[in-house]
């Protein structure tokens, strides 16, 4: 008997994440032969993501489509997607690990009864079990683990780990299916308004490249350089926790143990010594760029790359290097 795998689409300024498709793939993996695949698409005038959700090679795409769902809330959000697991009655509900993902992912598996495993990099088969691969210990091990009994699992996997389903088949094979929506009788959060603080024009948790300044940017102004870098790479802009603190930029650029976990091709950290919380953050990144003064500094210890320099000489000279051979 097939069994149906469940990807929870998220969207961000009316796009689907990459990591939608990322989990669309995990599912594939997940899964059987003769397995279903079903996506969900819940928000306010997502209906025409539909198509392009579809040509993902998923049998079928649910789209609850409210206004009363266009700003996130996790009590809303979670009435919309239990309702719609009750009658799908999933083997699998596939999560990005993401804010909402982290959010909504522990509400699924208690309403589901079902266990959880979270942050996973990578999906393999061995015999008839299936392995979900994560990181422990700040990252520097791994677990494997595998389903035991019969009941349903809930799976949230890291962006940027899982080669994502390509998003070019017929949007015609798979069914779309509009949802009714009920909102619970009563919520006991309202959102108002969301306030999005962005490191630049590519999502952090996502970029394929990452430039991150430490407490060696020295100020505020000191993150300039490094933005221009990004802008050459088309890359995101993250920092240490040291440079947060000292008041240099935002706490939603800030990227470690306590702040976000990035695993992006290529990480360049300027002025960034690599204490061990950082480097839980960033060490999984597929090449590292150690950019500081110091030469002992404990993040060329991590680095495939590095440069003993001044970050203020250094990332100027890159900047016009990549701007002449990407021209």
């Amino acid at each position: 008997m097939s069994k149906v795998h469940v990807i929870v689409a998220e969207t961000r300024g009316g796009k689907l994440r990459q990591v939608t498709f990322e989990a669309v793939q995990a599912a594939r993996q997940a899964g059987g032969d003769g397995d279903r695949l079903a996506a969900v698409l819940i928000g306010a005038g997502v209906g025409s993501l539909a198509d392009e959700l579809a040509g993902a090679g998923v049998d079928a795409v649910h789209v609850i489509d409210s206004p009363a769902l266009e700003l996130y809330n996790p009590e809303a959000y979670g009435a919309a997607l239990n309702a719609l697991l009750d009658r799908l009655r999933p083997d699998t509900v596939i999560f990005g690990h993401t804010a909402i993902g982290r959010d909504l992912a522990p509400a699924a598996a208690a309403h589901l009864q079902a266990g959880q495993i979270s942050d996973v990099t990578a999906i393999e088969r061995s015999g008839e079990d299936v392995l979900f691969t994560r990181p422990v210990y700040a990252g520097k091990a791994f677990e494997q683990k595998k389903r035991t009994g019969g009941g349903p699992l809930v799976v949230t996997v890291r962006p940027n780990n899982i080669a994502p389903a390509a998003a070019d088949g017929a949007a015609g094979a798979a069914a779309v299916t509009a949802e009714a929506y009920d909102a619970p009788p009563s919520l006991r959060t309202v959102i108002k308004d969301v306030v999005r603080k962005m490191s630049g024009r590519v999502d952090l948790a996502e970029a394929k490249i990452v430039v991150s300044g430490g407490r060696g940017v020295k100020s505020a102004d000191g993150f300039k350089p490094l933005e221009e870098l990004a802008g050459v790479l088309n890359a995101a802009v993250g920092a240490s926790r040291g440079a947060c603190d000292a008041g240099y930029c935002d706490y939603a650029l800030q990227i470690g143990q306590t702040g976000k976990v990035v695993t992006p091709e290529i990480y360049i950290a300027c002025g960034i010594s690599g204490a061990i919380q950082h480097l839980a953050g960033m060490s999984q990144s597929r090449i590292i760029i150690a950019i500081n003064k110091d030469a002992e500094a404990p993040i060329f210890k991590v680095a495939d790359y590095g440069i003993v320099g001044d970050l203020f000489d250094v990332v100027p000279l890159l900047t016009e290097e990549f701007r002449k051979a990407l021209a």
